[in-house]
């Protein structure tokens, strides 16, 4: 369980990933810079949301977390027929939950298709139900839309992605965000409270560092 999630890595390669992380924090501070003045001018900046699955939360959370302009990063479970499920049930994969994190962003300092961008980046979106090791449908590859906006930009995004790193083959479900149910807490910043853990230390650590 927890094994596997390199293959999307290895599609855009390590070199690109940095790359898009790099030239996110590169332009963060001239998009700062505007959004500092929009507030002073008495505007206010809205946060947005983008809900995604591709396999294990935990990663996903772990590198969303250290992207410029995210704001926050919640663990959670959607798409399923079942209230209020728990890991346990999810794992089971009959409860038609997918694992997803729900990721909150300052559009002044990163775009939703560049959300996107670090998406289809940090993991296969080609194996159908499947990352690496981890099988069941709760851990497929997801876009779960807030608002017409977002599936718009979502489909071109995978249009997009498909057609220059991927071949045409991305399975990437594209849906309306049904309701999202918060993981356990213990799976909150679970690679920031458990660095040592096996599975952080064998999969996630190292593409962190790299």
């Amino acid at each position: 369980m927890r094994n596997g999630w390199t293959r999307g890595w290895m599609a855009l390669g390590w070199a690109g990933f940095l790359g898009l992380v790099l030239s996110l924090a590169a332009g963060a501070d001239g998009q700062e810079a505007a959004r500092v003045n929009t507030e002073s001018k008495g505007g206010t900046n809205k946060l947005e949301t983008a809900t995604l699955g591709g396999g294990c939360f935990w990663c996903l959370e772990a590198v969303y977390e250290r992207l410029p302009g995210v704001k926050g990063v919640v663990s959670g479970y959607a798409g399923g027929r079942v209230e209020n499920p728990t890991y346990r049930q999810v794992c089971n994969g009959d409860t038609g939950h997918a694992e997803v994190v729900q990721v909150e962003f300052d559009p002044a300092v990163i775009s939703y298709e560049k959300v996107l961008e670090a998406f289809w980046a940090m993991h296969d979106p080609t194996t159908l139900n499947r990352q690496g090791a981890d099988a069941g449908t709760q851990y497929r590859s997801v876009i779960m839309y807030h608002s017409p906006e977002q599936l718009a930009l979502a489909e071109r995004s995978k249009a997009v992605a498909n057609g220059t790193q991927f071949n045409g083959k991305i399975v990437t479900e594209i849906v309306p965000l049904p309701k999202f149910y918060k993981a356990e807490d213990y799976h909150q910043d679970y690679f920031r409270n458990h660095p040592g853990q096996p599975y952080c230390q064998a999969v996630i650590a190292p593409k962190l560092l790299k």
